[in-house]
């Protein structure tokens, strides 16, 4: 059986997203790996051995477009409200916390952040299917 291991986006300033991403997800520097034209930083925490790999294509100045194919990573936290309020106050621009239910029952309380290349990561609190 295969065992996801990794998922990889592209990012124009190293540092400003290992920055964003040690802020905001608790990720730190597990692996590196630099090449002429590339570096590749592989970024985790405590919570698990899934890895986002960071790619760095040296000398590229234009911003990567996600086309309409990606959409989002999504991390599970034990309270929104709470995390929402520390990335506010750090500086950091969060969406607005939601709720998704069904009738009366709630089935995720969430919100969206971008990192500095614009991609999406969903917060979501953890109960019911996302544990």
């Amino acid at each position: 059986m295969a065992k996801i291991i990794h998922s990889m986006i592209r990012v124009l300033d190293l540092q400003k997203s290992m920055d964003f991403y040690a802020d905001v997800l608790g990720l730190r520097e597990s692996h590196r790996l630099d090449f002429p034209d590339f570096t590749l930083v592989y970024l985790r925490n405590d919570e698990n051995d899934f890895e986002l790999e960071l790619t760095l294509n040296k000398g590229r100045e234009e911003p990567y477009t996600h086309g309409t194919g990606y959409g989002h990573i999504a991390v599970a936290v034990a309270d929104v409200a709470a995390e929402h309020a520390r990335l506010v106050a750090a500086g950091r621009e969060p969406a607005p916390v939601k709720e998704f239910k069904r009738g009366d029952e709630l089935l995720a309380r969430f919100f969206f952040i971008q990192d500095p290349d614009g991609y999406k990561i969903e917060v979501l609190e953890r109960h019911g299917h996302y544990q």
